[in-house]
């Protein structure tokens, strides 16, 4: 009895590199879908919310102060009451939360 021996080519270079590339594509996808995406969402509601904060809000910083909304600045700062006639200028990037919306300014004639 002949046994025949039946040769297998060896792998090649590309057959190792889609190995490699297919799931590290899968898996940047979901990072992407399950990380990236939420946190930018959260970023832009965060943004939209500390533009629209006007004089009157009750708003929380990220250090913990609840306080009322007094002056809006246009240089990125604002007035908040935490106590009666005691005002603290806050950044406006620390408002962590805006809890009561204020009523819009009355304009004077």
């Amino acid at each position: 009895m002949t046994r025949i021996a039946y040769a297998q080519a060896a792998p090649g270079a590309f057959d190792y590199l889609n190995s490699l590339i297919v799931p590290t594509m899968l898996i940047i996808g979901i990072m992407y879908f399950l990380m990236i995406r939420p946190q930018q969402k959260r970023l832009k509601d965060h943004q939209a919310m500390v533009a629209a904060v006007r004089r009157g809000d009750t708003v929380v910083t990220s250090g913990g102060i609840i306080g009322k909304v007094t002056k809006v600045k246009d240089d990125g700062e604002i007035e908040v009451e935490i106590a009666e006639n005691t005002r603290v200028r806050v950044i406006r990037g620390t408002v962590a939360e805006v809890r009561v919306k204020g009523e819009p300014v009355k304009e004077s004639a």
